[in-house]
């Protein structure tokens, strides 16, 4: 097809798609990915259009063993589709598009843009160039352009928002490829990162995360190991920011000023997301972790002296090389005293490119699905035990948006405490926006949520409702679409803009 051809195929309303995979730090890039084409006038395409955009972007995560192969997968379901839609586009972005560079398009050669996690600020001009020429464009920096938060935005939530205080990692973990990808750890200037949340806090936004690969390390880069503490601490001084939360940190760097910033500052939440990965001290010198179970166990009892009612959740790592069946006691010791709220387990597997790829004593995969399943029957019954005891407990809950799938059918409405347990509870005769904060009795406990079945004692409506409303208006009233215009050249000036490091080990 001539340029001509592509060009007139293009001239109207452009819809986008973007498929995220991965981490905090990831949904945060496909936000800027949304805002970019949006800058450039694209629009949403509608949901469950499944390929029926005129762009679809892959976001990707090079974590699991299998990540190509479920890209390429969804790539070859596409390929028929572009074939019968002249002028559709599809774009690859993220950690396994900055592994497997050319690899993408040798593969899969409908593919019409690739680029990498350090870039993704270039994805319209991208896209741009590869109508005009007719031919794919990869492009992958070697360092970071600019940090995603100064890119434009389209965030998911009105009331909440990410906020990225530095990129890479300079840990060196055996079962992590995310520093060959990510970098070396890059920190932003404090007064970017509060100036960014005054911004957010300007447009109704009342909760915000803070991420980072190893968000507590915070400050190695300009160096002030006691950065991430000053700068909860400096949150708490923002008026109309009612909850900070932060992910994901490394027990290394979880140092005692950071449990005093917690535990002092009223708007950072009772809750901490850390990793432990294995209990055996073994393993965890495999894994090149830089902490033994003592010293975990020691940052868990003086989070919970310090923050009494802290819900503290974490990541595992079942059937690394070589762990035996004592060593995976050793977790199962770890769990039951940690008594976590919430933990995330995972089978290992095996992530090209990295150590413990390489490694012997590989584990056979029904030793691995066994201790897996014993693992996480600990966890839910902890979890339980856990939740009853927040019965009869008065909580304020913030109305989230989509977090209840039976609300409907229950008369119920959603929202998460402050230590970011899930709540359902009754729905109040007063109109409830998400963002609004409700006071809650809570009556019932299951293992992954609480329910609050009386009477809401109090509703507060707030600015972050306000700002969930008006943009729900705005949807509502939108036009059809917008015409293309031309990408904008170069970095975009910095926007008021919105979990960090990966939640999967």
């Amino acid at each position: 097809m001539s340029s001509g051809d592509r060009s007139q195929a293009v001239g109207g309303t452009r819809s986008y798609e973007v498929r995220t995979y991965g981490c905090q730090m990831n949904v945060h890039d496909s936000e800027r990915l949304s805002g970019l084409l949006e800058d450039a006038g694209y629009v949403r395409a509608p949901e469950g259009s499944d390929g029926d955009a005129d762009v679809v972007v892959f976001n990707t995560c090079a974590v699991r063993e299998n990540a190509d192969n479920k890209l390429y997968g969804n790539l070859g379901r596409l390929a028929p589709m572009k074939t019968r839609r002249p002028g559709m586009q599809i774009a690859v972005g993220g950690c396994l598009a900055q592994k497997d560079r050319d690899t993408i398009v040798r593969r899969a050669p409908w593919v019409d843009v690739v680029f990498g996690t350090h870039n993704i600020g270039r994805l319209p001009v991208l896209l741009e160039r590869a109508r005009v020429q007719e031919e794919a464009q990869v492009e992958i920096a070697e360092s970071l352009e600019a940090f995603p938060s100064t890119l434009p935005t389209r965030r998911e939530s009105a009331y909440a928002a990410w906020v990225s205080i530095s990129v890479g990692c300079n840990n060196t973990c055996t079962f992590c490829i995310v520093p060959a990808l990510r970098g070396k750890e890059k920190d932003r200037r404090p007064g970017d990162i509060l100036a960014e949340i005054e911004a957010l806090v300007a447009e109704g936004v009342s909760e915000i995360t803070l991420l980072g690969q190893n968000v507590n390390a915070y400050g190695s880069d300009i160096g002030d190991r006691e950065a991430f503490s000053k700068l909860l601490r400096a949150c708490g001084a923002i008026e109309g920011l009612e909850r900070v939360r932060f992910t994901s940190p490394h027990p290394r760097d979880f140092t005692d000023d950071v449990i005093a910033a917690m535990a002092e500052t009223p708007n950072v939440m009772p809750q901490l997301h850390m990793p432990l990965q294995s209990g055996s001290d073994p393993v965890l010198k495999a894994m090149r972790r830089s902490y033994r179970q003592d010293r975990y166990l020691g940052i868990i009892g003086k989070v919970r002296a310090a923050i009494p009612h802290a819900a503290i959740s974490t990541d595992i790592i079942v059937g690394f090389p070589g762990e035996t069946e004592e060593d995976f006691e050793q977790t199962m010791h770890v769990v039951r005293e940690a008594r976590f709220a919430q933990a995330f387990t995972f089978q290992y597997s095996k992530r090209p490119g990295t150590p413990a790829a390489e490694m012997d004593g590989q584990i056979p995969k029904e030793v691995v699905q066994e201790r897996y399943m014993r693992l996480s029957a600990l966890q839910e019954e902890i979890s339980w035990e856990e939740n009853k005891k927040q019965v009869g407990r008065t909580l304020e809950i913030m109305v989230a948006e989509g977090e209840g799938r039976k609300d409907g059918a229950t008369h119920r409405l959603s929202g998460r405490a402050p230590d970011n347990r899930l709540v359902h509870f009754t729905k109040p005769d007063e109109e409830v926006r998400p963002g609004d904060v409700v006071t809650v009795g809570i009556t019932y406990a299951a293992p992954h949520h609480l329910l609050a079945e009386g009477p809401t004692t109090r509703v507060r409506r707030t600015r972050a409702g306000d700002a969930w409303e008006k943009r729900h208006a705005a949807q509502a009233a939108k036009p059809a679409g917008v015409l293309l215009g031309l990408p904008t050249v170069g970095v975009p000036a910095p926007l008021p803009a919105a979990t960090g490091g990966c939640a999967a080990p």
